[in-house]
């Protein structure tokens, strides 16, 4: 089928990512055995792990290429995790997203089976896009019923749970994919252990916005001239005396 040139460069470059990022989830504590799956946009579809292939015996000869249609080529006998579907929707529907991971990560699924959102607890929450990460309502695994809701969870946002499910986030890389998808289980993790106590007060809509708007600038050089050398004298005076570096 066209476009299944398995050997052109950028391909192989995102197997190999994508095959290191599926062997990690494990290890990161955000996945167990088979479950879960992970994927890369490719031009004309995307690159997303097999079903029912443990990630530690993985090749990247096991990924399998599903084209914008659904359709895919099986190679080596492999086919396409059941959630295929959630993978090609998120893909057709939010063009900032480069790939996909979905996990039943310990926390964030007891959370789920519990139908809560995780609330601004923690600005922390900002992370994944808004003042919250939805639940969305419980669906058959593997169905278009699932990716439906997961796609109204996902408005405006970059993580998600599922109900009686998992998580799903998405990101620009691979790499910060499975990066966030450790920080929505660190935060689901926070937030059940919070409510082991009571029920934590979650931070207001306006100061959510400033965090997020803080957020949009963390990690780039500031608008407009650099601040006069005292300022910058001050400000390294201050960071030297005890103050965090922002976001946390």
């Amino acid at each position: 089928m066209a476009g299944d040139d398995h050997d052109a460069p950028d391909e192989q470059r995102q197997r190999a990512a994508l095959l290191e990022a599926a062997r990690a989830v494990n290890d990161l504590g955000i996945n167990q055995g088979k479950s879960g799956n992970l994927s890369v946009r490719l031009d004309g579809g995307f690159l997303i792990t097999p079903s029912a292939v443990p990630y530690s015996g993985m090749e990247a000869r096991d990924l399998v290429r599903v084209h914008d249609d659904g359709t895919f080529a099986a190679t080596e006998g492999r086919v396409p995790s059941s959630e295929w579907r959630l993978h090609r929707d998120l893909y057709r529907h939010r063009p900032e997203a480069g790939a996909i991971v979905h996990a039943h990560a310990m926390f964030a699924t007891t959370l789920s089976c519990l139908g809560r959102d995780i609330p601004a607890f923690h600005y922390m929450i900002a992370v994944a896009g808004g003042n919250d990460i939805r639940c969305a309502p419980y669906a058959t695994f593997g169905t278009q019923e699932l990716s439906d809701n997961a796609l109204g969870a996902l408005a405006g946002r970059r993580a998600c749970l599922h109900g009686h499910h998992g998580m799903t986030v998405f990101a620009g890389t691979v790499e910060d994919a499975l990066a966030l998808a450790v920080e929505v289980e660190t935060l689901a993790a926070m937030y059940w252990r919070a409510l082991q106590v009571g029920v934590p007060r979650a931070l207001d809509a306006e100061e959510m916005a400033i965090v997020l708007q803080k957020f949009e600038r963390y990690g780039k050089p500031p608008d407009g001239p650099s601040p006069p050398a005292r300022d910058r004298a001050e400000q390294d005076q201050s960071s030297s005396s005890g103050s965090a570096p922002e976001p946390g």
